[in-house]
């Protein structure tokens, strides 16, 4: 499968006008990228910043672009209600002509996310409130009658109208953080991994072959195959086009599928996002 590429933008400080990100968008799918994606943060773990919503977000970048991938990376299912996740992600992915990539996890922290509003932070708890809430969210999806009785969800014989364009459903990419396994083994269950690779001495993007390598080994472990499967890695790359060949090349070559552009919520990065969009991907 040939690489793809893609923009990762915070839905936080500098990124959190709409207008400013449509625009933003459409400079994406003008530049020859394959795929536009935002966090989904409510509130953020390291102090108060402007937050935009991701929904709206992505509505105004369908509406400026045609023909790139886009999603939420990622949304932690967990502390959305899965009808309304439902009706959210259909009417976008209708919307843009079957071009939704969902991306679900735990979310970021999990005192943040769940704590600030006085839910359950253990992660077991979480997990399995993720994988309730994707089970009733697909089944959703289907427009068939879904009667689900789990330990922390309910869909009590609903069918839910109209469905999404792509079928049986869009695409499902876990993210995770690096190298825990047990989201991998989660994620093998769907149609793509979204890792995390950090560097643990300053927190920024780190991905290498060898990493990439683990994952690909352990999602191919778990699954059998990885026909059909993403393995999406986010990091930065310099806006000149050999240097960030060179980079890619070899993240591509231990399997991965997706190359994002991942930027942070700091001042100036709208503009370094600008340069770097412009620029193109690194093919």
């Amino acid at each position: 499968m040939d690489m793809r590429y893609g923009i990762c933008l915070p839905n936080l400080g500098e990124f959190a006008e709409p207008r400013q990100v449509g625009e933003l968008a459409r400079r994406t799918e003008q530049a020859g990228w394959d795929g536009f994606f935002v966090w989904d943060h409510v509130v953020f773990a390291f102090g108060p910043q402007d937050v935009a919503d991701p929904w709206v977000l992505l509505t105004v970048a369908a509406t400026t672009t045609e023909r790139i991938k886009l999603g939420p990376l990622v949304t932690a299912v967990a502390r959305r209600r899965p009808g309304t996740l439902a009706r959210q992600t259909t009417t976008l992915d209708r919307l843009s002509g079957g071009r939704l990539v969902f991306g679900a996890g735990l979310g970021f922290t999990l005192e943040a996310e769940f704590g600030t509003w006085g839910e359950p932070i253990e992660p077991r708890t979480v997990a399995q409130r993720l994988d309730e809430g994707l089970t009733v969210l697909t089944g959703l999806w289907s427009g068939k009658t879904v009667d689900f009785h789990g330990e922390h969800l309910t869909a009590a014989e609903v069918v839910f109208q109209p469905t999404p364009v792509q079928q049986p459903r869009p695409p499902v990419w876990i993210g995770c953080n690096w190298p825990n396994r047990r989201p991998l083994e989660r994620a093998a269950r769907w149609e793509g991994v979204a890792p995390m690779i950090i560097d643990p001495t300053d927190g920024s993007w780190a991905p290498t072959p060898a990493a990439v390598t683990d994952v690909v080994t352990t999602i191919g472990e778990h699954r059998g195959t990885l026909d059909g499967f993403d393995v999406v890695v986010t990091g930065r790359t310099p806006d000149e086009q050999p240097a960030a060949r060179d980079l890619v090349e070899p993240i591509a070559e231990a399997g991965a599928t997706w190359w994002l552009e991942g930027f942070r919520p700091v001042p100036g990065e709208r503009e370094t996002a600008l340069r770097r969009i412009d620029a193109g991907p690194p093919r």
